[in-house]
């Protein structure tokens, strides 16, 4: 897809210098219910929230973490979790915002940048993925934000059209990736076709041409094929992807139709991407025997380092590897998502960027 008229604003990558990460805590109201103690009032964290500690100790020592909370006692017990852990407290904040759960990629604001270089987050309208969980207060999570200043002079505009953080991702100059299994879901906008899907993409993000993904797809994402789970820019022209090379695997087929869509691509320049296979790890699964998505893709990118989600798994090493080769300027963090994925997400699902000189 080509636009005659340049648009007026563009998406920010993710690689654009940040001012925070924004994480939502999980809490007893959440999908983690069953995995978090009875009482917010301990001071013990639960295998989840020992992730999180992890996370935000992390982020802490490039960046602003700011952790959302569910009311003041939930607020309180991530306190005296953090307490004696390794945080650079000047980078901690917190914000007292109810949520259904924990994954504000997807209900978080995204933002973008006019040619005037005036920023702008956008919220746009979240339905828990075609209404398949409750979310009335994740759609509301960016204005209770706005009302407590976290996005200080950075304006927050509402949009009345459903679409997910995690459902796209951008080369910064115009290019969107993505898949028709979850932008054309009927379940979440009225519009069923490519044209009106991209017309509402232009407009919104300014976007001048979309890489449809019509192949892949991950056991365990019950996100209709999120493209964070799947394949991601790591720089305009660098596009690292799942990759699997088990025929016997369920998703053989399908990763392999997507890798040829990935090798039919080409940039703004008419070049074909340079392509980047990532490892296949073992199958990961739950309790009740069901297929967790335990993907390198959902990586996070922050200011100087690049976290990787791992899984206790021999690809492991392979991965950090790649991701040292592919970025490095940066420093390259594992961090082990095993009681991430139990409710079927990963880090980046688990976090949202916000750019330099939005939130101090």
């Amino acid at each position: 897809m080509s636009l005659i008229n340049r648009p007026n604003l563009r998406l920010l990558p993710e690689w654009q210098q940040q001012s925070a990460v924004l994480i939502t805590w999980p809490h007893q109201y959440s999908g983690w219910a069953s995995s978090l103690g009875s009482s917010h009032s301990s001071d013990i964290s639960s295998p989840i929230e020992a992730f999180y500690i992890k996370l935000a100790a992390t982020v802490s020592h490039y960046q602003i973490i700011a952790i959302l909370c569910y009311d003041q006692a939930h607020q309180e017990h991530i306190k005296q979790l953090l307490q004696t852990k390794a945080l650079n407290p000047d980078n901690v904040r917190f914000f007292i915002v109810p949520s259904n759960d924990t994954w504000i990629r997807d209900y978080g604001p995204l933002s973008v940048i006019s040619n005037q270089n005036t920023l702008q987050l956008l919220d746009f309208e979240f339905n828990a993925w075609g209404n398949k969980y409750q979310s009335k207060h994740d759609n509301l999570v960016n204005q209770h934000l706005q009302q407590q200043h976290a996005f200080q002079q950075t304006p927050l505009k509402s949009i009345p059209w459903v679409l997910e953080g995690g459902s796209i991702d951008t080369d910064g100059h115009g290019t969107l990736l993505t898949t028709s299994s979850c932008l054309l879901a009927k379940q979440r906008n009225n519009e069923q076709t490519k044209t009106s899907v991209e017309k509402q993409l232009q407009t919104y993000l300014g976007v001048t041409k979309i890489l449809w993904l019509e192949h892949g797809s991950l056991e365990g994402d019950d996100t209709d094929g999120h493209v964070d789970t799947l394949a991601r820019f790591t720089d305009p022209n660098t596009i690292c992807y799942v990759s699997c090379n088990q025929p016997e695997d369920p998703h053989y087929s399908g990763l392999k139709k997507m890798e040829q869509a990935l090798k039919s691509f080409r940039n703004p320049t008419g070049k074909p991407y340079r392509l980047i296979p990532l490892p296949w790890p073992k199958p990961k699964t739950n309790q009740n025997g069901d297929r967790l998505p335990a993907t390198y893709a959902n990586f996070l990118i922050i200011n100087n380092a690049v976290l990787v989600p791992t899984y206790d798994d021999p690809a492991d090493h392979k991965a950090i590897d790649i991701f040292k080769q592919l970025f490095p300027q940066r420093q390259i963090i594992a961090l082990n998502c095993l009681n991430l994925i139990e409710q079927f997400g990963s880090l980046h699902c688990a976090t949202m960027q916000l750019p330099e000189g939005v939130m101090v």
